[in-house]
Order: structure tokens, then C-alpha cells, then sequence
């Protein structure tokens, strides 16, 4: 059974069951016409939805939903975010990556940022040389540089500090 908040404020368990939405135990019957890839209309209870889909985040599974013209927060907690939390697992995709190692040896040819340098998920960050081919090193995360360890012309081993982040 899937946990819905609408607006962090009003919860519905939902769920299907061979194929009928359940809401809140109930079976749930609707008429649903797909008109493009974001909206959708909707008939229930002899009342017409134009529903389209403003803005979606599949990794927090937070959607923010146009109803009638009046937008909706959506948040989704399927059984195994529930599952998670219990386990204390739930927050493990939030921390936050604080340095860069070299991920095998090889030779710096050219670092392309600068400590205080401002940089967001797969912008460039320095460029090594291995095994003949030259790998680009792309920010797993938003951040700020705090420190380069490491200059041009460096050689680096697996596992080496390249990059801090603050």
C-alpha cells in the first residue's frame, strides 16, 4: 500500500488491487483520457479534472500536480521507503560526497576548476591520463571546491585524494 500526502498535510493509502484503485480501502472508479505526455482528464463522480503534471522528481518521488488550474504537492512512500526508514536507511542517498579519489593510477594533464570554484553534478573537474587514454573526472555532487590536492603534471595512484569539496 502506497502512502500519499497531498500538500504535506492530507495522507490517502492507495493502492491497486486486480487493477481498481483502492483509496483509503475503498475501490475507486474512474474514467481516465491521456490527451499528451503531461495531462491526462479525468471524470469521477460525474465531475470533470484537466490533470497535468507541472514538475516531477522521480529520485524523491515528489510531484507537483495542476488539478483545475490549482497545483498540488504530491509526495509518494511506497512500502519499501517505509521498510527503509525502520531500518534507518532511508537518508543514505543524501550524504553528501566530500572529496574525490583517483579511481586507478595515473597522470594529471590538466585540472579545469579552482579551489572556491562553484560547481554542480557532472560538471568537468580535472582530466587523467591512464593506461594511454585520458578520463575526464565529472563532480558526483553540487558543491564547492574546498581543495585540489593534486596540480598538473602530478602522478597519482588508486585511491589518492584529487579533490575536497565544503
Amino acid at each position: 500500500m502506497n502512502k500519499v500526502t497531498v500538500n504535506s498535510h492530507y495522507q490517502f493509502d492507495m493502492d491497486f488491487i486486480q487493477d481498481v484503485l483502492q483509496v483509503n480501502d475503498q475501490p475507486t472508479d474512474f474514467d481516465l483520457l491521456k490527451i499528451g505526455p503531461q495531462s491526462s482528464h479525468i471524470i469521477h463522480d460525474n465531475k470533470s479534472y484537466a490533470v497535468e503534471v507541472v514538475a516531477f522528481d522521480k529520485a524523491e518521488k515528489l510531484a507537483h500536480i495542476k488539478v483545475n488550474g490549482n497545483v498540488y504537492q504530491v509526495q509518494v512512500t511506497t512500502p519499501l521507503d517505509l521498510l527503509l526508514k525502520q531500518l534507518g536507511m532511508d537518508n543514505l542517498s543524501s550524504n553528501k560526497i566530500l572529496q574525490i579519489k583517483a579511481p586507478m593510477p595515473g597522470l594529471v594533464l590538466n585540472v579545469l576548476v579552482s579551489e572556491g570554484t562553484e560547481v554542480k553534478k557532472g560538471d568537468n573537474l580535472l582530466v587523467l591520463e591512464a593506461m594511454k587514454m585520458e578520463n575526464m573526472i565529472k563532480s558526483p555532487t553540487d558543491g564547492i571546491i574546498k581543495k585540489i590536492a593534486v596540480k598538473q603534471g602530478d602522478k597519482v595512484e588508486k585511491n589518492e585524494l584529487l579533490v575536497v569539496f565544503s
